[in-house]
């Protein structure tokens, strides 16, 4: 039996997966590389101290370009790797904060599922496995947990200090070694190609990959969401109502995702415009609202709402979106005199409440928690985490 370990760069094979090169009796390994294509034979009976000096020589300065090859060209590394033998595969979490990281442990299980669906191909049968490594957004279930002993830590030191002292000061967050990248347990889980893909979605910002997959936050199935939404959709109903246009006004839904809040508002009796300047969300949008004569959706993002020459709209709602670097200044030109503003209590602590104190044009009409946090479980319980809250903000044109 082969263990092939699968890392980004050579360092991460110590950090991370030390036990499985170390602790099989010295049997037969190899480590891919997967930043420079290239395979380190880890011969049966090598000693453990060779193992970690032969990876050390390959340790390298942080570049630019450090990136996944792609599934392709590791499931040719991992065929070479395995020649036919039994093997078992180890690579990064599909959720690794770090995204290089992540991508790459998605990439290698594409990788061996394209592959193994072939019985008579080299990876068929071949056990894959995760590294949940340093996870500071997810508590991951594990499947199989290694602490590590004295003389087990003190190679890992030894080896950092002595070949990775440049990652000690990197100032990059995705190659820094720090402590809690120097795991005392090794931990790994097995997971199905749903989970991976909810996984490798669930810590991808706004990009194509936070819509690989569907609903990749959980809106249509989590309790917390469903409350979040409930409560935000109360909360416009009624204060758009003590406004005076009641439940039949016009909004202007900003990144309105897969529709979750829109359904909820239409429903309530608006016309909603939703706007989603994702691509790849937008027609989920399209199909989930089809059939509503309450909705209509379009691509415009906050600086094209911001320039257009629209007639003027109940309010615009800015819900869970202003994480993201936008312009706040924008909100000035927006064709309203109401925007309703969701957050987490600290992004709006340090996004909005300073900018808001500056402001000329608007002034908080009205602050709601919306939902407290919590914490939840995720990708079909595979993971759980902390869900921050969610505060309402009522901001009110100066001087409309």
């Amino acid at each position: 039996m082969i263990d092939i370990v699968v890392v980004l760069r050579a360092e991460d094979a110590v950090l991370d997966f030390l036990s499985v090169l170390t602790d099989d009796g010295g049997g037969e390994a190899r480590v891919i590389l997967a930043d420079r294509a290239e395979t380190l034979i880890l011969g049966a009976g090598m000693a453990a101290p060779e193992r970690l000096a032969l990876i050390a020589s390959h340790v390298r300065p942080v570049t630019d370009g450090i990136a996944s090859p792609g599934p392709g060209v590791l499931a040719t590394l991992l065929r070479q790797a395995a020649a036919g033998r039994p093997c078992r595969i180890w690579t990064h979490s599909p959720a690794d904060n770090r995204r290089s990281r992540g991508r790459l442990g998605r990439d290698t299980a594409l990788a061996h599922a394209a592959d193994a669906e072939d019985a008579d191909a080299d990876l068929a049968g071949a056990e894959l496995r995760h590294a949940v490594g340093y996870s500071p957004y997810l508590q991951i279930l594990s499947d199989l947990n290694r602490p590590l002993g004295r003389e087990h830590i003190a190679a890992k030191l030894e080896f950092v200090n002595g070949s990775c002292g440049h990652l000690l000061a990197e100032a990059d967050p995705e190659f820094v070694v720090q402590t809690p990248r120097v795991p005392a347990i090794e931990r790994f889980f097995d997971t199905d190609p749903d989970q991976r893909e909810r996984l490798f979605a669930l810590l991808a910002s706004l990009d194509d990959e936070a819509a690989s997959v569907v609903d990749p936050w959980e809106f249509g199935s989590s309790p917390y969401e469903a409350r979040r939404l409930d409560a935000t959709a109360a909360w416009v109903r009624e204060r758009c109502t003590r406004a005076g246009s009641g439940s039949g006004g016009t909004l202007v839904e900003v990144g309105a995702c897969e529709g979750a809040l829109t359904h909820r508002l239409a429903t309530a009796g608006f016309t909603v415009r939703a706007t989603e300047p994702n691509a790849v969300f937008r027609p989920r949008l399209t199909t989930a609202l089809a059939g509503s004569d309450r909705v209509t959706v379009d691509g415009a993002d906050l600086a094209e709402l911001a320039k257009e020459d629209a007639p003027r709209a109940t309010a615009h709602l800015l819900i869970e979106m202003l994480y993201y670097g936008q312009d706040l200044a924008l909100l000035d030109d927006l064709a309203t005199d109401l925007v309703f503003v969701a957050l987490e209590p600290d992004a709006l602590a340090s996004r909005v409440r300073p900018w808001l104190e500056r402001s000329a044009t608007w002034r908080a009409d009205e602050e709601i928690v919306l939902v407290p946090p919590q914490l939840e479980t995720v990708c079909a319980g595979r993971a759980y985490l902390s869900k921050r809250g969610s505060v309402g903000l009522l901001l009110r044109r100066t001087n409309g």
